[in-house]
């Protein structure tokens, strides 16, 4: 008899860093999503805060059988308005959304200031 292989899911990890304060952003609240190919629904996985060190420990596992990833990041609480309070914050949020393959590890860093950011696949 052979066994069956299943294979192993993509994992996900990110983190949030403030370039413009030069420190990890805690208390960005992060969601997670999945879907097997273009076109198809998105499946909310859920989702975690940032912790102290701008990390999310707690993001669920995709299915095996993903295709594509997004994350969505709540940021506009952590950037907030300007400290002179004249308007809201310009990234309200963002979304990031990359392909993925069963078995591998996907972190994706998003480096963020007020009125930019920037994100990589990171290791």
């Amino acid at each position: 008899m052979s066994a069956v292989t299943v294979p192993r899911p993509p994992s996900v990890s990110t983190h949030v860093l403030d370039t413009a304060r030069g420190r990890p952003a805690e208390g960005v609240a992060v969601r997670l999503a999945a879907r097997p190919g273009p076109g198809d629904p998105w499946r909310d996985l859920g989702g975690a805060r940032t912790d102290a060190d701008g990390r999310c420990a707690d993001l669920p596992a995709p299915p095996p059988d993903t295709a594509h990833v997004r994350l969505d990041f709540e940021v506009g609480p952590y950037t907030g308005p300007p400290r002179d309070g004249t308007a809201p914050a310009f990234f309200p949020e963002v979304a990031v959304t990359f392909a993925v393959v069963a078995g591998e590890h996907y972190h994706v860093p998003l480096l963020l200031s007020p009125f930019g950011y920037s994100v990589y696949r990171g290791s």
